[in-house]
């Protein structure tokens, strides 16, 4: 890991963290708020393995202090070494540098916390609640978990984005971001309750921003009794 990386750089080697040095191989604008790359692994995947919404911690300037934010892997190769990372792009260090990036840039990633346990009993009605910066993830999500059908709230316009839903099974319901994520909020209060109904065995799978997020898994867990382990949540991102 590099010098002087503060705390977060300083608990993560505590954490046996592993770094590489990622290359930038090819760079793409899929919108204008939307950029794609590819890149070499510098030996990440032989060493970790893969699996399904892996992310990692990648490491950027801030006037000459580190900062970092995790991204989902899209398409991870372990035997051509390689990856490709999306964007959704907004004001912030990390959207600069994805703005930015060309072929033979490189940066620094770090492999530490990531995980996923495939729900078992295997789901019988998947729900995913996401937005842009989620997307990757839950396109990794939908991959990893079959053929069971799912209902993904999607807080914003997904189109032209690279949505891999199956419109035979996956239905997406775009929602508008309204104050700070309370039309998300309600929304799903309004519709979640018809999907859940009569399904057995649900998988609830949450990243919206951080207080969005918070709000609906309480909701999920206490509101509408759906136990725990059948619960996935993380805050993807801190609204300003």
């Amino acid at each position: 890991m590099g010098q002087g990386r503060g705390w977060e750089g300083a608990v993560l080697r505590l954490l046996r963290a592993k770094d590489h040095v990622c290359t930038v191989l090819e760079a793409e604008d899929v919108t204008p708020h939307y950029r794609r790359l590819r890149l070499s692994d510098g030996g990440l995947l032989a060493a970790t393995g893969v699996h399904p919404t892996m992310w990692v911690r990648l490491w950027f300037s801030d006037d000459g202090r580190p900062h970092q934010r995790a991204y989902t892997l899209v398409d991870p190769d372990p035997a051509s070494g390689t990856f490709g990372l999306e964007f959704a792009l907004h004001e912030g260090r990390a959207s600069d540098w994805a703005r930015a990036a060309q072929p033979g840039d490189t940066i620094e990633a770090t492999v530490q916390g990531t995980g996923f346990r495939h729900p078992d009993p295997a789901p019988s009605h998947v729900v995913a609640i996401g937005d842009p910066a989620s997307l990757p993830a839950i396109n990794s999500l939908l991959g990893a978990l079959g053929a069971a059908p799912a209902t993904v709230w999607f807080e914003g316009d997904p189109a032209g984005l690279p949505c891999r839903a199956e419109p035979d099974r996956h239905e997406i319901r775009p929602v508008p971001r309204r104050d700070a994520g309370a039309h998300l909020v309600e929304r799903i209060r309004a519709e979640l309750p018809a999907v859940l109904a009569g399904t057995p065995d649900p998988y609830v799978w949450i990243a919206c921003d951080a207080a969005t997020t918070r709000t609906l898994t309480a909701y999920v867990r206490k509101e509408l009794a759906v136990p725990k382990h059948r619960v996935q949540a993380l805050g993807y991102w801190r609204a300003e």
